[in-house]
């Protein structure tokens, strides 16, 4: 296999994108990463997109964006795995550069969820339909499952869920392209509305337009065309399934396909948990950030919520948890945010994220899952001076 660098990316601002359909919203991204690459053309694409026909009444968005792109005839196919559409096509992309198929592959991922669907039935599809959705099961109510059954065999406090929230937001509000760049304070999601218990408002992901885009190339090829910038290798690439329902696993407070995609990535990469500086976690729920830090091996098991409360996940803690924001801050268009965590990544190791910049950084990883933790990848990235 070929050594694959990252050596460009996209991401505009996220939000509430009314005046933009999804073929506009992923081009600025598209175009935005190509030109950081400063390459004159792309061999090959992958959409990460979790349900255009449902949102934007748009499938077959492969050909669509190519099209809209200006990159016809090369292949450009759609990649779906619910919220861990975006890793998966990280992952697509990095496996076609590796085996020589391709020099320089566009990986990009695109959600409009502003469009008057019903979100949490468009959401549930990512659920089980006849075992979970029909009985009224949401995601919320499948963490908050989560949640106090983490709550119950470790103690974990309300208080520290909230602190997930906090922490990101403080993140957030030092990303200008994020949809929500405010602080909040522990009393503010403790009062927030009411969700699924002890899920509040401020404990979940928004809605979210977006999208966000990467190059992908050989290191060799990377060197010659690095802008004066660092070499930042995929050196793991990791990607696991477990059962959809959540009554069909025997844990709820273990994510066994996160674990199985770090194991997978850790051993490509010939690293461990002690060796990452920063990390982009799924933290669609402010539970998920804490039992997925535990599963990738940062903390002992019902550990999670203390480690936050110690601040340890902070910028300048033990090991920064979503310095971007999260999911929770920055926002959760389905099929981008997979995409984006490769790019927040990868400028924390060019050592161009500013007020979010961890000092030092020379390895990174970046976890995005599917459903309550259906699906999930895991992707290292390093620092090559």
């Amino acid at each position: 296999m070929r050594d694959v660098a990252v050596i460009g990316v996209g991401w505009p601002k996220w939000g509430e994108l009314w005046k933009k359909d999804i073929r506009n919203i992923f081009v600025e991204a598209a175009l935005m990463a190509i030109e950081d690459a400063g390459v004159d053309h792309i061999d090959s694409m992958y959409v990460a997109s979790m349900s255009p026909g449902l949102w934007s009444k748009q499938e077959h968005i492969g050909a669509l964006m190519a099209d809209y792109l200006g990159q016809t005839p090369i292949p450009a196919v759609r990649v779906e795995s619910a919220c861990a559409s975006g890793g998966m096509a990280v992952r697509l992309g990095f496996i076609e550069v590796a085996s020589g198929m391709s020099d320089i592959v566009l990986v990009g991922g695109v959600e409009k969820m502003w469009t008057g669907e019903d979100f949490t039935a468009v959401l549930a599809t990512a659920a089980d339909q006849e075992y979970e959705a029909f009985h009224g099961l949401t995601f919320p109510a499948l963490y908050a499952l989560m949640a106090r059954r983490h709550m119950h065999e470790f103690g974990t406090k309300r208080e520290q869920l909230a602190m997930v929230s906090v922490k990101n937001h403080a993140n957030g509000a030092r990303n200008p392209r994020a949809q929500y760049q405010r602080e909040i304070t522990v009393e503010a999601v403790l009062n927030s509305p009411p969700v699924a218990d002890p899920l509040n408002l401020l404990d979940c992901s928004p809605v979210t337009d977006g999208a966000a885009a990467i190059i992908l190339a050989p290191v060799d090829l990377a060197r010659k065309i690095a802008k004066d910038r660092p070499i930042v290798q995929i050196i793991g690439s990791g990607a696991a399934t477990d059962s959809i329902a959540l009554a069909d696993r025997e844990s709820y407070v273990e994510l066994p396909a996160v674990k199985k995609a770090a194991e997978i990535a850790y051993k490509m990469a010939g690293v461990g948990p002690e060796d990452i500086d920063l990390a982009e976690v799924h933290d669609c729920f402010t539970i998920a950030e804490i039992i997925v830090t535990e599963d990738l091996g940062f903390f002992e098991k019902g550990k999670g919520g203390e480690a936050v409360e110690q601040g340890l996940t902070k910028i300048g803690g033990k090991i920064p948890v979503n310095t971007s924001g999260g999911l929770k801050s920055k926002g959760h268009p389905v099929g981008a945010t997979g995409v984006a965590q490769i790019v927040e990544i990868t400028e924390q190791l060019w050592g161009v994220s500013g007020e979010r910049q961890v000092e030092g950084a020379k390895i990174g990883l970046a976890q995005n899952m599917g459903g309550s933790g259906a699906s999930s990848t895991v992707h290292i990235l390093k620092r090559i001076d």
